[in-house]
């Protein structure tokens, strides 16, 4: 027991390891990337049932999915042709050999393949907690916009493309796979419009 507490305390630094597509927006005080797991995991407990998966293999599933960030930091998704900063496939090898890694202390060998279950997103549940993991990121730019936490008044490089928070929908939209996710992301989509004055924008200029 005593040799897990090393790892233990590596995989509790995901608390702070800030999301990085809020801090290229200049959100005042962005969520971390365990804060975003936390909202991804209460969207699996709340709607798993009503999709008919497994509630704790959901929530387990989502709980994991981006502990390999630990290692790796938080990789933005980009809606924009060429912003990517790292290939989805050198994205996928770096965290790939980091959860091998961090999960080799503990011997729950079901974690490992959850985790990619998640990756490959060809199950019921992989396609459901990844369009809870993109409703999460609508819902949060939904709270960051009505609570006013960014200065959209001054130019940003990184969103040359999109106004207010549109590129956080623009990423989702093309992704989700389940009615569900497509469902409560045309609610807060349209709570968001509501918010910003105007149709959000779902492609770059």
């Amino acid at each position: 027991m005593a040799d897990e507490l090393g790892p233990l305390l590596e995989l509790l630094d995901l608390k702070d390891e800030r999301r990085t597509g809020w801090e290229l927006r200049d959100i005042e005080d962005p969520e971390s990337v365990a804060a975003h797991t936390w909202g991804m995991a209460t969207l699996c407990l709340v709607y798993a049932d009503r999709v008919e998966v497994d509630r704790d293999r959901a929530v387990t599933m989502a709980l994991i999915h981006d502990l390999a960030e630990v290692r790796t930091g938080d990789i933005a998704t980009r809606a924009e042709d060429g912003r990517q900063a790292v290939s989805a496939t050198e994205k996928e090898a770096a965290e790939r050999e980091a959860i091998a890694d961090l999960l080799s202390p503990f011997p729950d060998e079901e974690l490992h393949t959850l985790w990619e279950e998640y990756e490959a997103r060809e199950s019921r549940t992989a396609k459901f907690v990844k369009d809870m993991d993109l409703i999460d990121n609508c819902l949060q730019a939904l709270k960051y916009e009505r609570e006013d936490r960014y200065d959209g008044s001054e130019p940003n490089e990184h969103f040359s493309e999109f106004g207010n928070l549109d590129e956080f929908f623009a990423t989702a939209a093309p992704r989700l796979q389940t009615s569900l996710g497509e469902t409560l992301f045309e609610q807060i989509k349209t709570e968001y419009e509501e918010e910003i004055g105007r149709p959000c924008q779902l492609e770059g200029n």
